[in-house]
């Protein structure tokens, strides 16, 4: 992960409590450790934060307990041996 959403990321997981207080089920937008906005998708906090912020200085987060909005589970349908 680059270095600068690294530090967004750790400052999800620092707030989340809180964060998830204000905004579960939404979609934040992190830059320079403060939110810019919270949205209903994932797309709409891109678009529209992407009008005054370049792409790939913020990082969008979705707001939920736990570690489920950022633990990823691949499946592969590709046998092996």
């Amino acid at each position: 992960m680059d270095s600068i959403l690294k530090k967004e990321f750790e400052y999800f997981l620092a707030h989340q409590e809180e964060l998830v207080k204000m905004y579960e089920g939404k979609f934040v937008v992190i830059k320079d450790q403060h939110i810019l906005g919270a949205y209903d998708s994932e797309i709409d906090a891109i678009e529209e934060t992407s009008k005054t912020e370049e792409m790939g200085t913020f990082l969008v987060q979705k707001c939920e307990r736990g570690d489920s909005s950022f633990t990823q589970t691949f499946h592969s349908r590709v046998s092996i041996g």
